[in-house]
């Protein structure tokens, strides 16, 4: 059973709860959560193509992708930058001192949303052109 409706929807909700997470000021989660959202939804088309894409690198993601389907230069960005907060959006060792939250900022947080928003975006489209045949 290929399940890649059900990894989207996820995204998607996933990108509401990172929304959520920048209005109450949890930045590094928004951050974080914006990464999930982004990995879900290129999964999903993986998904939708047949392919078995793993790890969470969006980059990586891409690259596998890419022998499938054309990827803008812009969505490359956009996964660059998420996989840069997916590690110290976590990890307090990755400081010298203090915790994520000490250190992430409103904008990014804001970055990292619209950034996975334009990913789920392009997976979306990706996923319409795939139902059309």
């Amino acid at each position: 059973m290929n399940r890649w409706k059900d990894w989207y929807s996820q995204a998607c909700r996933d990108l509401q709860k990172a929304l959520l997470d920048l209005e109450n000021q949890y930045y590094e989660w928004a951050c974080f959560v914006s990464q999930q959202s982004a990995e879900k939804a290129l999964k999903a088309v993986g998904m939708r193509f047949g392919l078995g894409l793993q790890g969470s690198s969006l980059v990586v993601l891409l690259n596998v992708l890419k022998e499938h389907i054309q990827i803008p230069a812009e969505i490359e960005e956009r996964a660059k930058l998420l996989d840069f907060y997916f590690l110290p959006s976590q990890r307090p060792d990755l400081f010298a001192s203090g915790k994520p939250a000490d250190y992430f900022l409103e904008k990014w947080a804001k970055e990292a949303v619209d950034s996975a928003g334009e990913i789920l975006g392009f997976c979306k489209s990706c996923l319409d052109q795939a139902e059309k045949g």
